[in-house]
């Protein structure tokens, strides 16, 4: 038997499952190893993959999802199910892609601005200020965390570090998050969420007894100088706040001011309640 003769009436050589699929063998090879699409059956003697008509749909599928970039795991979900499911989860898939592809945009050309030597321009937006923090008492959640993820674990963290704050007295100035490393999508920080709060021996009891779930914990920030810039909810996606960090950083080293300790976001807004334009969060760093 050779791999062009069919096995029964029913089965097909990969060849002639492949000229009708319109794809190629070794693609078919290739969605067998990845899991996507087995044969009917492997002839153990021989090795020859043979495949049912009723696959094609299937194997043509698979070649398709494969042109949108879509990972190995969701393709298998989509071909796994049915109508209108299959149809949602394509959906859920390409509409994060797109976002995933105006956040590249946006990026390319903030880099293009940064190569061409336009950086001080993308700067002149910001409005760069300095202000004296008093020292306070700081209820914290420290994570390694990626940049996909801090949409949902910094509101998260600071909720649950609020909630905290009412047995110690109540919040006393913003939440901010500091940033004692870069969270890019390949570095993860770590990041710390900090609720400032009036009592620190209350603060320590509610620490104790939530640390072992959350992490949460007190420390004392010192009393700090800080340069800061205000910007608006569109301004918080990435890479905006990237510039906005950077245009801090280059006020700051224009007027001979060293930064001293790592730089942060303070929220100041109802981010919920507030508009694209809406001013919600101060960038910032410690400066000498």
């Amino acid at each position: 038997m050779t791999e062009d003769d069919g096995v029964d009436e029913d089965l097909l050589t990969i060849g002639a499952f492949a000229s009708r699929a319109r794809l190629s063998a070794k693609a078919l090879r290739l969605y067998d190893r990845l899991g996507l699409l087995a044969p009917a059956y492997v002839d153990e003697a021989s090795g020859y993959r043979y495949y049912r008509a009723g696959q094609i749909e299937r194997a043509r599928l698979v070649a398709l999802l494969r042109q949108l970039d879509m990972p190995l795991a969701r393709i298998a979900d989509v071909v796994e199910a049915r109508g209108p499911e299959a149809a949602a989860l394509l959906a859920a898939y390409w509409d994060g892609a797109e976002a995933r592809f105006a956040s590249q945009r946006a990026l390319a050309g903030y880099l293009r601005g940064r190569l061409s030597g336009r950086s001080s321009e993308m700067y002149e937006r910001f409005t760069v200020e300095t202000a004296e923090v008093p020292e306070r008492v700081v209820l914290t959640e420290k994570r390694h965390v990626l940049a996909p993820e801090l949409p949902v674990w910094i509101p998260g963290s600071l909720g649950r570090l609020e909630e905290g704050a009412r047995e110690a007295g109540g919040v006393t100035a913003p939440p901010f998050v500091v940033y004692h490393a870069e969270v890019t999508m390949e570095s993860d920080g770590p990041a710390e969420a900090c609720v400032p709060v009036a009592d620190e021996a209350a603060a320590r009891a509610w620490a104790e007894r939530q640390g072992r779930v959350t992490g949460a914990g007190v420390r004392v920030e010192p009393a700090r100088r800080i340069a800061f810039a205000r910007i608006t909810k569109a301004q918080v996606a990435h890479p905006q706040i990237l510039a906005a960090f950077e245009a801090v950083e280059s006020w700051a080293a224009e007027r001979g001011l060293s930064v001293d300790g790592p730089c942060r976001e303070i929220y100041f807004a109802d981010w919920d309640a507030a508009g694209p334009e809406d001013p919600v969060c101060d960038v910032a760093f410690p400066v000498k």
